[in-house]
């Protein structure tokens, strides 16, 4: 079995339109929620969202790429292509045959579901653009990014509501570990802001209409974001022949399902990932410095995963960092895994653990150390990225420092 590393990272998000960029905002503890602001928001209750700010597509895409593309996809291309471009790989000849693309989304097109709807509903009109359901395929983003970078191997899209980049970025793993595939670009996506992707997001009753504050006993919610993370996965070897910079290994990962309910998380099922994702990876409990947490904010979720760690790590529980970045960038459904694992890697390559911001009041039932409000120095050598989504899909992913 083949080794596998990232040898490329490229993000847009409420927080910075680069990795450097979002890296800083989160060592800093900065927020990326505010004020939303697109057509009809005084409608919504909840009005609140970690939306890119100052967004012009037009001065990165032509008209006819406009034309196909959606909001998500837009966010997919400008994250992939930091990613490659950072990799230092060209896919041509072999190498492109064999590599792919797999990335996670949940919502789709939502913003083009969005602007069509209204404007048959709302504005009467009996026709619709050409290419409305090119824009709105889930697989979109991954068909363009094959495209753009000449990537002829696997290439799909998974949907598994917020986990979906963790369950695509495992697929990713699995085909280059098993020799599949040499590269594979992955991660995920999404872009739910917009009236309708909000509203619907209401009627849960889950998201709060003033922070994201994970783990705290004042929690509320959680808050949307939207925006994009994409990495490169490749084979170790292949990644040290050619001198590539290394951010992180990918060590294994593990996938559960709660089988219970479709909404209500299960403490059961998170540890089983949790410790599938250890197993995995052959790593003892006890090497495992760092956990990127689900962490949403919502009263449910914090106290299941915080009871999830404690049953798997036991007493080493309490010497684990576990923070959740939704705090900052929100919560990005089908793409938010991928954001998150921005901050597996600043732990593991920088030393540094992001904060969980907005924590005001300690909660009995989330009692670890979850890195309240600010960043902190730590040496870390193992890192997870959990990721549980609604219909008890629960997906966690093993890293290690740089070999």
């Amino acid at each position: 079995m083949k080794r596998v590393v990232i040898t490329g990272a490229g993000t847009i998000n409420a927080l910075g339109g680069n990795v450097p960029n979002t890296l800083e905002a989160m060592r800093e503890g900065r927020c990326g929620i505010g004020q939303l602001q697109f057509h009809d928001v005084e409608r919504l209750a909840v009005q609140i969202g970690a939306q890119v700010q100052g967004f012009a597509p037009e001065t990165l895409f032509n008209r006819q790429q406009m034309s196909l593309y959606d909001r998500f996809t837009m966010f997919t291309l400008i994250a992939a292509r930091e990613a490659i471009a950072q990799s230092g790989l060209e896919f041509s000849g072999a190498l492109a045959a064999r590599s792919g693309v797999v990335l996670g989304n949940s919502g789709g097109g939502m913003t083009t579901l969005d602007e069509n709807y209204r404007s048959v509903y709302e504005e009467g009109k009996n026709r619709v653009h050409p290419f409305v359901v090119p824009k709105l395929m889930n697989n979109a983003a991954a068909s363009h990014v094959s495209m753009e970078f000449n990537l002829k191997g696997p290439s799909f899209t998974v949907a598994s509501a917020c986990a979906s980049s963790n369950h695509a970025m495992a697929q990713a793993f699995q085909m280059v570990h098993g020799g599949v595939a040499p590269v594979m670009v992955t991660g995920g996506s999404e872009s739910m802001l917009c009236f309708g992707g909000v509203k619907a997001w209401e009627g849960l009753r889950v998201m709060s209409k003033d922070a994201c504050r994970p783990f705290s006993a004042t929690r509320n919610g959680m808050v949307q974001g939207e925006g994009a993370g994409i990495f490169v996965f490749e084979e170790y070897d292949h990644a040290r022949a050619r001198g590539a910079e290394i951010f992180a290994e990918v060590a294994g990962f593990a996938m559960s399902s709660d089988a219970a309910d479709i909404v209500m998380p299960s403490k059961q099922g998170a540890a089983r990932a949790i410790k599938g994702a250890l197993d995995d990876a052959r790593i003892n409990s006890e090497d495992v410095g760092y956990i990127n947490a689900h962490g949403t904010g919502t009263a449910a979720n914090d106290k299941t995963e915080c009871a999830a760690v404690s049953d798997v790590f036991g007493p080493h529980a309490d010497k684990l960092m576990i923070s959740s970045t939704k705090s900052m960038h929100g919560h990005l459904i089908g793409g938010t895994g991928a954001v998150e694992l921005l901050a597996c890697i600043m732990a593991l390559r920088d030393g540094i653990i992001a904060p969980t911001i907005g924590y005001e009041e300690p909660d009995p039932e989330c009692a670890l150390d979850v890195v309240p409000n600010e960043a902190r120095e730590a040496d870390v050598n193992v890192a997870l990225s959990n990721a549980f989504a609604f219909g008890g899909l629960n997906a966690v992913i093993a890293l290690k420092k740089a070999p």
